[in-house]
């Protein structure tokens, strides 16, 4: 719970308006005599474009991270469900369900629970690491800069050869 309110909570702070108040020499005056035209927006923007520069790093991180915690989760699961599989191969009848569709036998049905309930742990990780994966997607886009690259230069067309040489 404490996770997703900081995080709802930094995202919030993005999406704040800068305030009169918070600009500095907006308007030349007897305070700001030399006439520089300093506002907080173009510290704003410097701020959000550092964010998502370093956000999307963080949120690549974390897809890593997801995934090693579904891989975790996902082997404990296996580890369960080959004791449980241990278990029905040891006699005929020790994987018998019983009326209400569960095993017979409390060792076995307290395995099956166990690896069900890992299984969705690492179903929800994974989860997550897409969830992450698609923001980290979108920062790399909003990373962009268009404009601010090098110039396209084409290639002379007239100096460009193409052709193949085979030696007999």
């Amino acid at each position: 719970m404490m996770r997703s309110t900081l995080l709802v909570a930094v995202l919030c702070y993005g999406a704040v308006p800068a305030l009169g108040a918070q600009a500095i020499c907006r308007q030349p005056s007897a305070v700001c005599a030399d006439s520089r035209r300093l506002t907080a927006d173009g510290q704003r923007a410097s701020f959000e474009r550092a964010l998502v520069h370093n956000g999307k790093w963080l949120t690549a991180a974390s897809v890593a991270a997801f995934i090693i915690f579904a891989e975790r989760e996902h082997s404990r699961s296996r580890r369960d469900w080959n004791a449980l599989l241990d278990i029905c191969r040891s006699a005929q009848d020790a994987c018998a369900l019983g009326p209400e569709g569960r095993y017979v036998r409390s060792d076995a049905e307290q395995l099956y629970q166990r690896s069900r309930s890992y299984d969705g742990r690492a179903n929800r990780w994974l989860i997550g690491a897409q969830a992450s994966l698609l923001a980290t997607t979108a920062l790399f886009i909003i990373d962009l800069h268009p404009g601010e690259g090098p110039e396209n230069i084409p290639f002379p067309a007239n100096g460009l050869r193409v052709g193949v040489r085979l030696p007999f």
